[in-house]
């Protein structure tokens, strides 16, 4: 009988697992059969470790290892909490998914390079998993790194002027974010506290004061790039050029979400809620994610591209998780967790909609999609799924964070925020509702009335992974409830 792994040694194959994936992806790149089904079965080996993992945390244990000491009191080593845990339940999930979706479209589009391709996706998850697993800032920054350079070529991958246009915005801005003001501010609190191990509570609580956790604040939250906090989130609707499972990569599964996650992590584990609530110093940070969040949903608006509409959505959602861990309430943290899990389901379902288009339609404008609706009845669907959870209303599972969210800033005295939360949605509906009813109720262009219209769906492939992120918004309004029961574990000391 095979012995069962410890929880700590799950940790380390939860992290490794990918990067031996990718290892072996090359070996059948000739083989494309066999290279999607190794794709596969790493992608499932991985959510199988990470789900293993959920058992010990539910029971109180904090599963840890340590990799290297590198210099005394600062080690490559990896701890389970609940907050990584959300984060790599979602990654790890939507990964098969992805993975399934990319064998269509790929495939479909006669894509080159598919084996890099499938590569670098298997490292960015390995990159993923550390982030989320990180016991400490240093080993989630050189997993945070590893995570930008292994999607520079997911990005790139057109290898057209386009592409490396985009590509040139998407290191600069990263690498320069995280080199010039994240990486400062893990030094300075390095300096100031002695360890850089997340703590609940915060590491810096009672180390510094007000201004100095001002500055540090500042620096971590425009720092971690990946947020894609307005100003410096223009390299995300420049990303758009790479093909749509990377798109979706970047909005649901890893990059996008590992910004927010981190901005969660610094505020609950280097900070502490309670200095920032205390203090007052993120009252304008606030406020200036507010104001990105409305602003990124105007623009959201004025983008006839499908891709670059949703890619500003993401920003303005994204902006959701970073306003609810500013809030520094319990309500309010937990509800940028939760909203962590219920956007990657419904943007991902957004993303696969968007693609499936392309493939069957090789259509990008909305303004060209009158009568898609009827040609693709099932993705349309689909999209109508994600774009009620996207808006928050029942039973979908983008409701209940942003209720919690909605509670969280009452409950920090921000009723202004609320407004902002409840405009929003009202913008959510003004610039994703549409391309729905122009697709199911506008006449497709030269169609003569009377003419039975060809259904002409994407690949099969395609048609499974949307249905199967649109039916989890739907199974997370049931499970809401689990997973914020998780996420309160944030706060045991």
């Amino acid at each position: 009988m095979m012995a069962v792994p410890s929880p700590e040694n799950l940790v380390l194959l939860a992290v490794l697992a990918p990067f031996v994936g990718a290892l072996f992806i090359p070996l059948f790149g000739k083989l494309p059969n066999l290279r999607e089904t190794v794709t596969l079965v790493t992608a499932g080996t991985l959510c199988l470790v990470v789900f293993s993992l959920l058992g010990p945390l539910l029971d109180g244990v904090r599963p840890e290892a340590e990799v290297i000491e590198v210099i005394p009191g600062l080690a490559l080593a990896f701890k389970v909490e609940p907050l990584g845990m959300l984060f790599a339940l979602v990654a790890s999930s939507l990964w098969i998914v992805n993975s399934i979706y990319s064998i269509g479209y790929m495939r479909a589009n006669n894509e080159p390079r598919q084996t890099g391709f499938y590569v670098c996706f298997a490292i960015a998850l390995g990159s993923t998993i550390g982030i989320a697993f990180a016991k400490n800032l240093f080993t989630l920054f050189l997993f945070y790194e590893a995570l930008t350079i292994s999607t520079y070529p997911l990005v790139t991958h057109k290898a057209n002027e386009e592409a490396i246009r985009a590509g040139r915005i998407y290191l600069l801005l990263l690498l320069g974010t995280s080199l010039m003001l994240f990486l400062p501010a893990i030094i300075a609190t390095w300096v100031l506290a002695g360890t850089l191990d997340f703590t609940p509570g915060g590491i810096l609580a009672g180390k510094a004061g007000a201004p100095v956790i001002a500055v540090l604040l500042a620096l971590y939250v425009f720092g971690i790039g990946k947020a894609a906090m307005m100003p410096l989130h223009f390299w995300l609707p420049a990303a758009m050029v790479a093909p749509t499972p990377v798109s979706a990569l970047l909005h649901a599964v890893a990059v996008v979400k590992a910004g927010v996650f981190c901005v969660v992590k610094v505020v609950v584990y280097v900070f502490g809620a309670e200095t920032l609530a205390k203090t007052g110093i993120n009252e304008w940070l606030i406020y200036v994610a507010s104001g990105g969040l409305l602003l990124a949903s105007l623009i959201a608006l004025t983008r006839d591209n499908l891709k670059a509409r949703l890619a500003y959505s993401t920003v303005s959602q994204l902006a959701y998780v970073t306003v609810g861990a500013l809030l520094a309430s319990k309500t309010s943290i937990v509800g940028s967790g939760l909203h962590i899990a219920m956007h990657a389901a419904g943007k991902i379902t957004l993303f696969f909609c968007a693609g499936a288009i392309y493939v069957a339609h090789h259509k990008t404008e909305i303004s060209d999609m009158a009568g898609i609706g009827r040609k693709m009845p099932i993705t349309m669907l689909a999209f109508l799924l994600g774009s009620l959870s996207i808006i928050g209303l029942p039973p979908f599972g983008g409701m209940w964070s942003k209720w919690l969210l909605g509670l969280g800033a009452l409950e920090s005295g921000h009723a202004l925020v609320v407004g902002v939360l409840m405009l929003s949605s009202l913008l959510n509906v003004a610039y994703l509702l549409p391309i729905v009813a122009r697709g199911f109720f506008l006449p497709s262009p030269g169609a003569e009335a009377g003419t039975p219209t060809k259904i002409e769906e994407a690949p099969l492939a395609c048609l499974i992974a949307l249905c199967a992120t649109a039916l989890l918004t739907i199974v997370l309004f049931f499970q809401a409830g689990t997973i914020e029961t998780l996420l309160q574990g944030i706060f045991a000391r």
